[in-house]
């Protein structure tokens, strides 16, 4: 007989407080109302009440809800898109200017079946925010666009508040974990955008519970300044559903804790680093700098 497969129980500090208020309630009501995708929702996170219901934020998900890449940690669907929808980035915009909101955060699927890998309809969502919210800051989380130089300029060209792109695990584990994207090509995606514009800040984040060593964890971080990376996320990883690999371990709060304090002492500008902490995870927290200096500029 099979052994039955051994899965790591959730400790209590994981444990999730839902809140369907009103908030939550009429997000939802919105997104399905104006055709449009959350990665709150598609990946399952597991802040979506505290986002939706007491901060009223959301990370907004465009480029359609399927993916063209099938990393072994993510719950987005993958398979082939359906056509590109170019009225997308209006109606992303008029949903970020009905909630009034002070800080919206972009992300997308991977495309690579397009050549610019949706780099333009990412740049038109932040123009179209800048004209009817001139200022709501905009974080923007991309795939790595194929790694082509073009794409990721025609993206900075539209000057958003904040370039956040995911590392995702420890060089070690890439290949096991992500799909077609590389740890090095994510380094220099992080590295160009810095240089192209010097005065953006740029993030990315870290899931541990994979597998990987505090060591790795550590070189991580240190690949990361070595590329000028302002702001780091660090959260636990948790697997979606049986398809995706399995919890190898549960951080406790107290390791956290030290790993936020040990990103700070290497200098990044900011790190939010927990269980539940997600990519976008206190967004609204991290860009109050960008906000002041934009809104000066004004």
């Amino acid at each position: 007989m099979a052994k039955k497969e051994e899965y790591l129980r959730k400790p209590e500090w994981l444990k999730i407080k839902l809140n369907t208020n009103e908030n939550y309630t009429d997000l939802k009501k919105m997104m399905r109302e104006k055709n449009l995708h959350t990665v709150c929702e598609e990946a399952k996170c597991p802040n979506i009440h505290e986002c939706w219901a007491v901060r009223r934020t959301a990370t907004f998900m465009i480029l359609g809800s399927v993916c063209t890449r099938a990393c072994r940690f993510c719950a987005v669907k993958t398979g082939l898109p359906t056509e590109l929808d170019l009225a997308e980035p209006e109606r992303v915009a008029d949903s970020v200017a009905l909630m009034n909101l002070k800080h919206a955060v972009i992300t997308m699927v991977a495309r690579d079946d397009l050549k610019d890998g949706g780099a333009k309809v990412l740049a038109e969502t932040v123009r179209a925010i800048r004209r009817k919210s001139p200022f709501t800051t905009v974080e923007v989380l991309p795939s790595d666009l194929s790694g082509e130089y073009e794409n990721l300029k025609i993206l900075m060209d539209a000057k958003p508040d904040i370039l956040n792109h995911n590392i995702e695990t420890v060089r070690e584990l890439t290949p096991r974990v992500r799909a077609r994207a590389t740890y090095e090509r994510s380094l220099q995606f992080l590295k160009r955008a810095k240089d192209m514009q010097p005065n953006i800040p740029t993030k990315s984040s870290l899931m541990i519970g994979l597998g990987e060593t505090k060591e790795q964890i550590i070189a991580t971080m240190d690949d990361l300044r070595a590329n000028d990376v302002d702001i780091i996320t660090i959260g636990q990883y948790l697997q979606p559903t049986k398809k995706h690999l399995k919890v190898q371990k549960y951080y406790h709060p107290d390791e956290f804790n030290e790993l936020r304090e040990i990103a700070l002492s290497k200098g990044f500008s900011h790190c939010e680093a927990g269980p539940l902490v997600r990519s976008s995870y206190h967004a609204d927290e991290q860009v109050n700098a960008a906000a002041k200096q934009r809104q000066a500029q004004a």
